[in-house]
């Protein structure tokens, strides 16, 4: 048996859950449905799991944009859109399916 934390995590499979049935989505909009559905986590956790997600392979980037407003910070933003990776493992979570089918129709 290998030594150290297991590599596997439930917030990072309900990730991958949540970007089976999205296709592709930013952190931010990952973490508003993840707490919609699963137990509270913090934003820090998911873009954890995210950037974890990334290097397991498990999630990939599918691209980088850059967008421009009046933000706090300034006037461009750049947001990474993730979506699923080669090694994912989605299950086909039906709580997921139901929320984003019952977001669609609003």
């Amino acid at each position: 048996m290998r030594r150290g934390r297991p590599v596997k995590s439930q917030i990072r499979q309900n990730i991958v859950e949540i970007l089976f049935h999205l296709g592709k989505g930013y952190g931010y909009q990952i973490s508003k449905i993840y707490n919609e559905i699963f137990p509270r986590a913090t934003q820090r956790v998911i873009y954890y799991h995210l950037k974890k997600g990334i290097f397991t392979k498990e999630i990939s980037i599918h691209k980088i944009q850059q967008e421009h407003g009046d933000f706090s910070w300034g006037s461009v933003v750049e947001k990474k859109y993730y979506s699923l990776g080669g090694k994912a493992a989605a299950k086909g979570d039906q709580r997921v399916e139901d929320f984003l089918e019952a977001r669609k129709k609003r």
